[in-house]
């Protein structure tokens, strides 16, 4: 291999370079002002080049030295992000998965101790996000989210579809929880979260102008804990409601259950494809996903 400077060395001249004084070098990288001096000295000496113009106090790069340091400030940067990209790599053992956090919170994590008690020794590295993933940015092994399918890049398998309905803690209002639609209309209303209340007014026959919500939240986990505060009734996807529903905490109010637009899907990147711990995954989430659908009654009632 060709010769390298040492890479405490390098390290040193970059920040050097980059900050403009040893002494702030010496202050990022934990050592003293002389430290950092010689190993400047020792390798301007082995590479037989002036790196730097000394002024007195003052430091300035020569021409070398500034195209130097804009090469080994890119080299040191690749060998970080590999760096990052190997330790950050899941282990055989370890899977790495993509889900909102509103289907983590209020779906997969009650879940979760079934996988673990079939599964001791996997480990699941949850990763929560909003949006679509680059799984290969990434580096999840798949992930669970919602949209239309039809994804380029990626292996997909439709989970199941959702619904929509309305519901309230049992405390709004003083218990005073709306009986009709028309009151469901009239009653303080949180919107957001991805649904919409003018296409269930529609639905549920109620025409005429929408009346304005009290409160608009763009995140469907945020819309849940506001209606279990009792801050208003919402709007909400059947898959974050069915457990709060029949734990009581929750309880569903008049009107239609209707479709919610965008199913649940997993999807997985090639590198996944056969993978034993991502077919682990798969089959379970499978069965639960079955479980859940076949213990859904065709109007949720509250415990």
């Amino acid at each position: 291999m060709a010769r390298l400077p040492p890479l405490p060395a390098l390290r040193a001249f970059e920040a050097v370079a980059r900050l403009g004084s040893m002494t702030r070098a010496a202050a990022e990288l934990h050592l003293t002002h002389s430290a950092i001096s010689h190993q400047i000295r020792a390798m301007e000496d082995e590479l037989d080049v002036l790196l730097f113009l000394r002024q007195g106090k003052r430091l300035q790069l020569t021409d070398a030295g500034r195209l130097y340091a804009m090469q080994v400030r890119h080299a040191l940067g690749a060998i970080a992000s590999a760096t990052e990209e190997l330790v950050t790599r899941p282990k055989p053992h370890q899977l790495a998965v993509g889900t909102l956090a509103s289907f983590t919170s209020h779906w997969l994590l009650a879940r979760l101790p079934g996988l673990h008690q079939r599964h001791a020794t996997l480990q699941v590295q949850l990763h929560t996000a909003p949006g679509f993933s680059d799984l290969n940015l990434e580096r999840l092994d798949c992930a669970v989210r919602m949209g239309q399918g039809g994804w380029d890049g990626v292996h997909q398998e439709l989970l199941f579809r959702d619904q929509q309905l309305v519901v309230a803690s049992p405390g709004f209002a003083g218990g005073a929880l709306p009986r009709t639609v028309a009151e469901v209309h009239a009653a303080r209303r949180i919107a957001g979260g991805g649904v919409s209340w003018r296409v269930w007014f529609d639905q549920a026959g109620v025409s005429g102008p929408e009346l304005p919500c009290s409160l608009w939240i763009n995140d469907a986990n945020s819309v849940v804990e506001a209606v279990l505060q009792g801050q208003g009734i919402g709007l909400i996807r059947r898959s974050l409601a069915n457990d709060l529903l029949l734990s009581g905490r929750l309880v569903p109010l008049p009107g239609p259950m209707i479709d919610y637009p965008d199913p649940y899907w997993l999807i997985w990147p090639q590198r996944s494809e056969g993978a034993e711990k991502f077919l682990l995954w798969r089959d379970w989430l499978r069965e639960v996903v079955a479980g859940y659908l076949a213990g859904l009654s065709p109007y949720p009632t509250a415990g």
